[in-house]
């Protein structure tokens, strides 16, 4: 990352400036993405943009992304106290039909097991 997207991006108060640049720059970003990702994490206080930045990727390419979006999801779940975003993320990134599949989802991914505890309070998990 070049010093003058530094200095941009540490303007960022909330997450949103960095995740305007990954969505607007995704075709020449891939290369710096763990820099901005970073950025995220730092400033990203509720864990909104991050949720959206998990989603974003994975929609583009979870595989190629996957690291990033691990640390983000982690991310997010410990930020979003409120639970007002994460829930989003289980039918994104674990699909439509996660509910048919949680105790699978739960063995296999520490992080849908940490969201699914959070968001189903009765969860068996």
């Amino acid at each position: 990352m070049d010093e003058a997207l530094k200095k941009e991006l540490a303007k960022d108060c909330d997450g949103l400036l960095t995740y305007e640049y990954i969505a607007n720059h995704i075709d020449t970003c891939t290369d710096m993405m763990s820099d901005l990702v970073d950025n995220m994490i730092r400033v990203d206080l509720t864990g909104q943009f991050m949720v959206s930045a998990a989603r974003y990727l994975a929609a583009i390419n979870r595989d190629g992304f996957k690291a990033d979006i691990d640390r983000l999801v982690a991310a997010s779940i410990d930020r979003d106290r409120e639970r007002k975003f994460i829930a989003d993320l289980l039918p994104s990134l674990w699909g439509v039909d996660y509910a048919d599949h949680v105790v699978e989802l739960a063995e296999a991914d520490n992080n849908f097991r940490r969201i699914y505890k959070r968001v189903v309070s009765s969860s068996a998990i």
